[in-house]
């Protein structure tokens, strides 16, 4: 009778745990794909001068940041390990702050691909290195604007020894006051508009200028707007994730349980979901990027073993 009731116990840990293993699983892998992509901007100069590169690397480094802090916390709710005061509002407000970055670089990459398509002679000059630090810094601005809104009445009553108490790490902990809850949803909800608006203005835009090309122009223009396309469809998910703190803080208000499994869910859903996609639109289907990516991680491969074998002998 112990043996069978121990035997269940154990299959219902790992029943419970089954998620978070397979979640275990799959940021490891996205996360070393996203460092080989990293890895590969910086072996070619090439895409050192280009703004989509630029801004495809500082959203994979964006990425990779929030797939190992997102996953840690996740990790500690999930066990209801609690963690200093001090210690999570840097993780959370890290969090906050490039969980907006990416899909306002996601927009910031449409509006890339409508001047290159659409006014090309312009494209030189408004996509330049230098604009590229412009629009890095005006994209970091505008994520750090939801921290204010979140953390600033925090940090305006919050004592000194409340940094040092001990409780689950949660955004929503910071979150002292009800109009904090309709401030972060009115900007969410602005961000959510301004971005859908920006991201259908460049489809149209391109759609406009694909019906009139031909031949190569056409080829070309055809592949840009299917990357908008993706955009749209990343920066959807994206937006979705901008309203899940809100549909978390009402959940946990009720059950600590529930809001464990919702947050597991939106996690995977909102967060893993479209970072997944990140390396297909520029990794995958950009040539220039696909074929740097092939010679480094396949015949570097190759050449490390080769040398390998040559010591050896």
């Amino acid at each position: 009778m112990d043996n069978s009731s121990g035997l269940h116990d154990e299959l219902s840990l790992l029943q419970d745990n089954a998620p978070i293993i397979i979640l275990q699983i799959l940021v490891a892998v996205f996360f070393s794909v996203n460092v080989l992509l990293i890895v590969t901007f910086f072996k070619k100069e090439c895409f050192h001068t280009s703004m989509r590169y630029i801004l495809f690397a500082v959203m994979l480094f964006c990425d990779s940041l929030l797939l190992l802090l997102s996953y840690l916390l996740l990790i500690l709710i999930h066990f209801n390990v609690r963690m200093q005061v001090g210690i999570c509002v840097v993780l959370c407000l890290t969090l906050t702050l490039y969980f907006t970055v990416t899909p306002v670089t996601l927009t910031a990459m449409a509006l890339e691909r409508y001047v290159a398509i659409c006014i090309p002679l312009h494209h030189a000059q408004l996509c330049s290195t230098h604009s590229t630090i412009h629009v890095i810094l005006i994209i970091h601005a505008i994520g750090f604007t939801r921290c204010i809104v979140i953390f600033s009445p925090f940090f305006a009553s919050a004592s000194l020894h409340v940094y040092t108490q001990v409780k689950f790490c949660s955004v929503e902990m910071f979150i002292i006051y009800k109009w904090q809850d309709h401030v972060r949803s009115a900007v969410s909800q602005l961000y959510f508009l301004i971005m859908c608006v920006v991201i259908v203005f460049c489809y149209v835009k391109i759609m406009k200028v694909a019906k009139a090309a031909s031949g190569e122009n056409k080829k070309s223009t055809q592949k840009g707007l299917r990357t908008v396309i993706l955009h749209a469809f990343q920066l959807f998910l994206c937006l979705i994730h901008l309203w899940c703190p809100l549909i978390e803080a009402a959940v946990l208000r009720f059950n600590f349980m529930l809001f464990r499994k919702v947050r597991l869910f939106n996690y995977t859903m909102f967060s893993i979901a479209p970072r997944c996609l990140s390396p297909l639109i520029y990794g995958l289907r950009d040539e220039a990027f696909f074929l740097t990516l092939k010679s480094y991680a396949v015949f570097g491969l190759f050449r490390r073993i080769g040398i390998n074998n040559r010591n050896a002998h």
